[in-house]
């Protein structure tokens, strides 16, 4: 991964592979992240990066447990 100035190459995705979207919370049960921050990551500059994963200790906290309970139910 090549470093940039900003940052952005050191800033390394989230991403554990349990890639499914959790419908109620519009979350990925892996990475706790939003479709639509998945789909820019590649586009964001390190500290939006940052900014991002700030969020997901918070999300993990308060969605964590409901999520891997729908998806052990099967239920997305």
């Amino acid at each position: 991964m090549i470093a940039e100035s900003d940052g952005v190459g050191t800033v390394p995705s989230p991403c554990v592979s349990v890639c499914s979207i959790d419908a109620p919370t519009g979350l990925c049960a892996g990475c706790y992240r939003t479709l639509g921050e998945i789909a820019a990551w590649i586009e964001l500059s390190g500290d939006e990066r940052r900014s991002v994963l700030a969020a997901l200790a918070e999300r993990r906290a308060r969605y964590g447990q409901a999520i891997a309970m729908r998806l052990a139910d099967g239920k997305r």
